[in-house]
């Protein structure tokens, strides 16, 4: 069975909530990424911080990414997989939350994300279209 630990990304950086949005992107940008994991300062994943988000909610209002911090587009609670959630697991948390990226979860140590590119690599075509298709739709 294909798992989470085996086929996410390692060493998945935080953006802190009271960071700004600004230096969010410039994280990004360092580490040619398109969304970063949001970290409190207790470490807990408060949720994820997309390029998208920082268009929409930050840029798209006409706010200031400089005055704006990361967790205040921290939206509900995080969306996240087990390390050793297997590949069923991935499929069916990404499809249920039309999630792109899941960020992997060992107790409560953020160690790696699942993105749809790394399913796409890792489990057969048949399972892939279909997550393709799930994320596609409303």
């Amino acid at each position: 069975m294909t798992t989470a630990r085996e086929i996410m990304t390692e060493g998945a950086e935080c953006v802190r909530e009271d960071e700004t949005v600004l230096d969010a992107a410039k994280k990004m940008t360092r580490l040619g990424v398109g969304a970063l994991p949001i970290c409190g300062t207790d470490d807990r994943l408060k949720g994820m911080l997309t390029d998208r988000d920082i268009v929409v909610k930050v840029l798209g209002e006409g706010r200031d990414p400089a005055d704006c911090a990361a967790g205040e587009l921290a939206q509900g609670e995080a969306v996240t997989i087990g390390a050793d959630g297997g590949a069923d697991e991935i499929l069916r948390t990404m499809t249920r939350h039309k999630v792109r990226r899941l960020p992997v979860i060992d107790g409560h140590d953020l160690v790696g994300i699942v993105a749809q590119a790394d399913v796409a690599r890792a489990l057969p075509e048949p399972q892939v279209g279909d997550l393709l298709e799930a994320l596609s739709t409303d």
